[in-house]
């Protein structure tokens, strides 16, 4: 009866072992994977404050919720699901879903730089209206259509690194990215639409009125430094995600290229080695990024135009 009892307490710790080892290579993959979509993940959180303009101060949290919980549904119950199916029946599409998705973030990212070059902004159009539950309504529907286009790149970049693990191993690696993404963008979004409330509040103690002032101040300054680095992220990104698909594809430039430039640059400066090879590395995906951009921009708009 011991020997048994002992048994069954060994197979007890080692399949307790086997779970730890599972949690463990899915951490770490999910980690991996989370930090390829980071680009993806500082537009997120650069494009949603937005949403929260022009309501009032005590809606923000709950449109925000509201958003967030729209944005786990688009992950975890539509995303997933289509790109476990995707990588189980049509691998191959992969990739070329993911350079549409990298065209897509280029093509935004300069229309956003054409816009700030030449004054002219590609009015978004809308309708007004006074009654505050629906334009609540519309801002978090906007905002749930724009996290679903963003999200599924997350998705899709999580799955090019988990592709060939198993079908369980796959799943639990993108719902652990899509959930951790979730709980991190939409906490710092929160953070940075409330920050000027926490600054107001602490201007009013004499103990903390000097940071409190500085918070209100430097509010706009963060925002507007949140968007240029939004936009600079998805022009990389998008470019990224374009030349490592050429390259899979066995076009090796403009790949060879920046990697070139990226070694020649890390030899001539040994002590910043990792600094710089990323940094032309990203330069020159971004550079390919811009111009693939603004080459789609003119025919996007035009199809627009087309079309009214």
């Amino acid at each position: 009866m011991a020997s048994g009892l002992v048994a069954l307490l060994d197979d007890v710790a080692a399949i307790a072992k086997l779970a730890a080892a599972s949690l463990d290579d899915v951490s770490a993959a999910a980690g991996k994977a989370g930090t390829k979509a980071v680009g993806v993940v500082v537009d997120d959180a650069a494009v949603t404050p937005r949403y929260v303009t022009g309501l009032t101060p005590d809606r923000e949290l709950p449109i925000i919720g509201r958003i967030a919980i729209g944005s786990l549904r688009n992950k975890l119950l539509i995303l997933l699901p289509a790109a476990l199916l995707l990588s189980s029946f049509a691998p191959w599409a992969v990739t070329p879903l993911l350079m549409l998705g990298g065209a897509f973030l280029c093509f935004e990212g300069a229309e956003k730089v054409i816009e700030a070059v030449t004054g002219h902004g590609h009015a978004e159009e809308h309708v007004a209206t006074t009654d505050p539950a629906t334009l609540e309504k519309e801002q978090v529907s906007g905002a749930i259509r724009t996290d679903l286009i963003l999200s599924a790149e997350i998705m899709a970049i999580a799955l090019a690194e988990v592709a060939t693990t198993p079908l369980l191993m796959r799943a639990a690696v993108l719902a652990a990215v899509g959930i951790a993404i979730t709980i991190g963008v939409y906490g710092v979004v929160a953070l940075i639409v409330k920050m000027d409330d926490i600054g107001l509040h602490l201007a009013r103690k004499p103990a903390s009125r000097a940071i409190g002032t500085a918070l209100v101040k430097g509010m706009p300054v963060v925002m507007r430094w949140l968007a240029i680095i939004g936009t600079a992220a998805m022009i990389w990104v998008g470019g990224g995600i374009l030349v490592h698909g050429l390259e899979g594809f066995g076009v090796h430039e403009p790949a060879g290229t920046i990697h070139h430039l990226a070694e020649g640059a890390a030899h001539a400066v040994p002590a910043a080695t990792g600094v710089l090879s990323w940094l032309v590395t990203a330069i020159g995906s971004g550079i390919v990024g811009l111009i693939v951009g603004a080459a789609i921009v003119p025919l996007v708009h035009l199809a627009g135009r087309l079309r009214r």
